[in-house]
């Protein structure tokens, strides 16, 4: 069980960092922090319609993947305590 609770941390670090940056990755669509930092300078050929939902689909996958192994952790926990 501790070696599925080590596994389990690892990849909970893993996805938090990926989903962090793919959330970064997003274009701004005006109007909030984005702006501030100079999003609002940007061009719009700077990513394509394809591009924009592909990212989408895969921050998507990795938050509910992160989702999965936050609940797998705490079942872990209740099981041992």
């Amino acid at each position: 069980m501790d070696a599925l609770r080590i596994i389990l941390q690892i990849l909970l670090v893993l996805t938090s960092f990926l989903v962090v940056l793919l959330v970064l990755l997003h274009k701004g669509k005006g109007g909030g922090l984005s702006d501030m930092f100079g999003g609002g300078v940007t061009s719009n050929a700077s990513s394509s319609g394809v591009a924009e939902r592909n990212l989408n689909r895969i921050t998507i996958g990795l938050a509910v993947l992160w989702a999965v192994v936050i609940v797998l952790l705490g079942l872990i926990q209740r099981v041992s305590a």
